[in-house]
Order: C-alpha cells, then structure tokens, then sequence
C-alpha cells in the first residue's frame, strides 16, 4: 500500500473517503505498480483516516492541490450522488483519467452535463460499473462468446423507495432510484445483448406514483432479445439468465455463475475468483482495467460513453 519503488509506478489520486472510497483503495492498492498517491474529502478528518490506513502521503484540501501534488495518472471520484457533478467538473481541469463510480450522474440531465464538460475538457473518463468484472459474469461472456446462437436475456431487478430512504439517501436520488441502483441490472442488457438496440417496447409501464412493477422488452439487431423486470415494493431477486440453443447461464445471486445443458436440470456451479471474496465483488479486476485505461493499455473498463448508453436506456424502460 502507499507508495512503491518502482519507477513504471501509477499514481492513483481519490475524491471521496467513504466506505466506496475505502473500497475503491483497497482494490487499487493491491494492483501492482499502482502508487496511492493522495485523498481529498470534504471531511478532512475521514481522509486523514483513509491516508493513515492507507500509508496515503498527501491529504489534500482541494482537487486542485490533488493534482497539484500527486500529479497523479488517474483519479478516483467516488463521492455522492448529488455531489458528482461539481467534483467531476472540478477534476476535469486537470489532464488526469478520471474514473467515477456510479451512476455518471443522479439522473439523465445530471449525467449529461458532466459528459458535455468532460467532451469539452477533451478528458478521459471511465464508470465503475463493477458487476462487469464479477468473475461469474466474465464467465458467462466469454463462453456465450463461443456461439452466434440468438439469446434471451431476462434481467429480474428489485427495488425500494422505502428502503432508499430509510438507508439516508437524498430526496432527488430516492426518486431517481432507477439509475443509482437499477443501473446494474440494466447493463446486463446490453453487456449481452449484441448489436444495436432497435426498439424498446414497455410490457409494463413504470407508474411512479405506485412504485410498484416496470417491465420492457429490448430488441437488439443481432437477434438478441432482452426482457427487463422490475419489482418495486415486492419481493424478487437481483438475477441475470442469457438463454441460447446450445447453454443457458444463470447469475444468481449475481456474484455466482451456473449452467444448463439441453436435456439437463441440474445447475452446474462455476467457481468464482478469489478476488470476488476478498474485495467487493468486482472490484479488484475493475481497478487494474481501470489503472490499464489510464495507461492507454488494452482494457475493459466502461468509458463514459458507455454508460451513457445504459442511463439513456434506463430512461427509455421507465418512461411514463
């Protein structure tokens, strides 16, 4: 942790000292050649914190002085919702690659400021979506990668307004709860599904005043076809199943992968990477993608285009 010898070293800055902050470090540090290189907090105390535990050498009391003081390759924005837009801009001065965690913004118009001043700024930036890198779901991808066989996709997503709120989330997130948390499960939609999505058609429309069920159908060029569920104020799993001729894969809970054989019932268990265990579920990969995408090397990480993508297609399944 904290600062290495080697002179190929990545510096890796952070906005933010929370528990995804924490988290975020944690993967970071064990990436090899990556320097944590500062933390800035609007508590400076929980950044103080962070760099004790961290072996952090610089806290810093602006992003200005981050950048100024780490002249860090890559920086980690993992703050609050409501406060994204602002640290994101804020950090968009400076010609580091900037990685934010979910969602790019509270909502559609929020995510689609901070994109036009990161185009504007010419700037580097990279999402956190990090149940792209849970080893169940890398599983699943490269072996349905083996066949052009159509797939049916049926993402199952439970949500809770109730629940937000009670957990101490800001009024606008609660009620823009979809791309905070259902921005997960949305993303499967279109990490499988191949091609371009040509329509969207609701099965169930979203009643926002009821809070209660939202269903659509996507349809991709390819043939692909995905159905999105999603139970709000009910009971119902966070699951994912890609169903073709030839194998039909089950991520359920997310973090476990299984398939299915023709003629077969029985699941057969994947085993999934030690990383998963010992780090938040996807994150350790999703770090060393993310420090590889600073680098301009070969990488996965989600650009900001990307999950672009994926808030404009959640905004789509829950039209009114």
């Amino acid at each position: 942790m904290g600062l290495k010898s080697s002179s190929h070293c990545c510096k890796v800055a952070f906005v933010g000292a929370g528990k995804i902050g924490r988290e975020h470090i944690r993967a970071f540090s064990d990436v090899p050649d990556v320097e944590i290189a500062g933390v800035h907090s609007r508590t400076r105390s929980r950044a103080e914190g962070l760099a004790k535990t961290f072996n952090v050498p610089f806290v810093c009391d602006s992003v200005q002085e981050l950048y100024e003081k780490t002249h860090a390759k890559l920086v980690v924005v993992a703050v609050p919702e409501l406060a994204a837009r602002k640290v994101s801009e804020a950090c968009f001065r400076y010609p580091w690659a900037v990685f934010l965690e979910k969602p790019p913004g509270y909502n559609l118009a929020d995510a689609k400021a901070i994109f036009k001043a990161a185009k504007a700024k010419r700037r580097r930036v990279f999402v956190a979506l990090n149940r792209r890198f849970l080893s169940s779901t890398r599983a699943a991808l490269a072996d349905l990668q083996k066949t052009g066989a159509p797939r049916y996709i049926h993402v199952q997503d439970r949500q809770n307004l109730q629940e937000a709120a009670f957990f101490g989330h800001p009024k606008n997130v609660v009620q823009n709860w979809m791309y905070a948390n259902s921005i997960h499960l949305i993303d499967y939609l279109r990490l499988f599904g191949r091609g371009k999505i040509v329509s969207i058609e609701p099965v169930l429309k979203w009643n926002q005043r009821l809070s209660d069920t939202v269903m659509a159908k996507v349809q991709f060029s390819s043939g692909d076809v995905g159905i999105y569920e999603g139970i709000w104020m009910g009971p119902g799993p966070w699951a994912v199943s890609i169903t073709t001729s030839e194998k039909r894969w089950e991520l359920r809970p997310l973090e476990k992968a299984a398939y299915q054989l023709p003629g077969e019932r029985t699941l057969h268990a994947v085993k999934s990477r030690p990383w998963d265990q010992n780090f938040k579920p996807g994150f350790r990969l999703q770090a060393e993608m993310a420090v590889n995408a600073a680098l301009g090397k070969t990488t996965d990480s989600v650009t900001l285009d990307q999950a672009m993508e994926t808030m404009g297609l959640i905004r789509k399944i829950f039209r009114k």
